[in-house]
């Protein structure tokens, strides 16, 4: 027969705890209070205390800026856990001085302090700088898109919104006069006992309450009088909860969340500048992030022009006819390929993108008399006047329905001959948007900037792993631009102490 050992719970224990000895040499969390104690400047969250004479003593800045930084790092990113976490968690319990914050005090501090934040990951950069992580000579701009603290059923435009209130409000009604419907046929029904007459009655209560929550949580959004937020073209839809937020289509589906905009130095993929958008397209956002990037940079060289030797890239997503134009108007040298640059890459010619070449502008004739062009089938294609796409301007020219419909040369034309009336269209760019982007297409052919192109994936997704997949800070727990903002902020700075963990074990060592 088996035999097991012996246990017994109820034996007591003393054990010894010294949280001093908590704090590993060489771990994350030496580096977080390290940075924190000694190297970063938190007298500016000194100004919110307003407890010199009178009033209880507060739970120090640096205290909860520990607690929040560790915590992330290790993938707890809302309140209430991490106030757990100090009671139970020795690592915590040591960076947190033996003081256990409620759930309230962390929540306070992470969404009340987005300005200062932006200090402190000014001041982590600089000792980056110090350690030699950062080079400034290349960079790579790129989104993560991460959910919101709102949920996607809350989504519309003003009138959907509306009408859904409206839908709710009819549904209210309906189920009221189907209670009391119900409620009388009860009472005459001798099948059922009184229980469980009381028990549906209850339910069908609830069930009204319910929806009566829902409209009163909209009407709460209709009594700030919200105007309908338009894209380029098309009205963007609200969300109830926190309205500045988007749906946003990422990797995994469409989510309610922000983009996530980081612009990353290339020696050793330490984020230099942050910043969120409530949009999934952040192309437009590549002015703003250049002018972030030059302010941090001139902070940490000193340097009156930081950017004037460096090049940034990005992705197809920041190909726009503004974009080139802005930053050659800020003298700063950007890297990015238009959507069919893979195209005319020879080493990609096996791949599924070189099976068949679209037919460009090229292989259209222009007649001048009638303003029009003349398709490779010798079809034509009728001015449809002047537009705007993605950023760019220029001339729209668009054949007929009928004409696309059975062309044998419909494959090689229209990108794809789904959808019952194929057409094809031209957009002949304006002649100042087509010169700076015809540089720039001829630019990325130089097989040396491809070259150098190729590091951008190695530059950027790598934090985005690192924040989102290895910390699994992959959600924000705060709402509006303005504390989302600040929490981004905070996850890079997580990502980028974990940079200086390995440099700063070094110099201990070696000291």
């Amino acid at each position: 027969m088996a035999r097991y050992k012996e246990t017994n719970i109820g034996q007591g224990q003393f054990i010894e705890v010294d949280l001093q000895r908590q704090i590993l040499p060489g771990s994350y969390e030496e580096t977080v209070q390290y940075l924190i104690d000694q190297k970063i400047d938190i007298s500016k969250f000194d100004e919110d205390y307003r407890n010199d004479t009178t009033g209880a003593p507060a739970i120090s800045p640096k205290v909860l800026l520990k607690i929040v930084l560790y915590c992330y790092s290790r993938g707890v990113i809302t309140s209430r856990p991490m106030a757990k976490a100090c009671t139970e968690n020795m690592t915590v319990k040591a960076l947190a001085e033996d003081i256990e914050p409620h759930f309230s005090v962390l929540a306070e501090f992470i969404s009340k302090n987005s300005e200062k934040i932006k200090d402190v990951f000014t001041q982590v950069l600089l000792y980056c700088s110090e350690l030699g992580l950062i080079k400034g000579d290349l960079f790579a701009i790129d989104g993560c898109k991460l959910p919101s603290n709102a949920s996607k059923e809350w989504s519309g435009t003003i009138d959907e919104l509306k009408k859904k209130k409206a839908d709710l409000a009819a549904l209210s009604n309906r189920l009221i006069e189907k209670h009391k419907k119900l409620d009388a046929e009860d009472r005459n029904n001798r099948g059922l006992s009184k229980e469980e007459r009381m028990a549906a009655k209850e339910q069908r209560k609830r069930h009204i309450e319910r929806i009566n929550k829902k409209i009163e949580y909209i009407e709460q959004f209709f009594a700030d009088d919200p105007k309908p937020r338009f894209g380029t073209r098309y009205e963007v839809q609200s969300n109830i909860t926190d309205n500045e937020s988007a749906k946003i289509k990422g990797p995994h589906g469409v989510i309610q969340g922000y983009n996530g905009i980081a612009v990353a130095d290339g020696a050793n993929q330490v984020i230099v500048a942050a910043d969120v958008a409530g949009s999934v397209h952040e192309g437009d956002l590549l002015p703003g992030m250049i002018d972030k990037l030059k302010t941090t940079m001139q902070t940490i060289t000193g340097k009156d022009e930081p950017l004037e030797s460096a090049t940034i890239l990005g992705d197809t997503g920041y190909f726009s006819e503004k974009n080139l134009e802005e930053a050659e108007a800020r003298g700063v040298d950007v890297l990015i390929p238009d959507q069919q640059f893979r195209k005319r890459d020879e080493s990609f010619k096996e791949q599924k993108c070189h099976e068949k070449r679209r037919y460009t502008k090229e292989d259209f004739t222009y007649n001048e008399n009638d303003n029009r062009y003349t398709c490779p089938a010798g079809k034509t294609l009728e001015y449809k006047g002047h537009v705007e796409l993605n950023s760019n301007s220029g001339e729209k020219y668009q054949a007929k329905s009928v004409d696309c419909k059975d062309c044998p040369l419909l494959n090689n034309c229209v990108a794809s001959k789904g959808g019952k009336n194929p057409m094809r269209t031209l957009y002949i760019a304006d002649s100042k948007g087509g010169t700076v982007l015809e540089d720039m297409r001829n630019k990325i052919d130089d097989p040396r900037n491809r070259e150098l192109y190729g590091r951008r994936m190695q530059i950027i997704e790598p934090c985005f792993a690192d924040i989102e997949y290895c910390k699994k800070m992959n959600r924000f727990s705060v709402r509006g631009k303005e504390k989302v903002t600040g929490q981004w902020l905070l996850f890079c700075i997580v990502h980028n102490i974990g940079k200086c963990v390995p440099k700063i074990a070094v110099g201990r060592r070696a000291g």
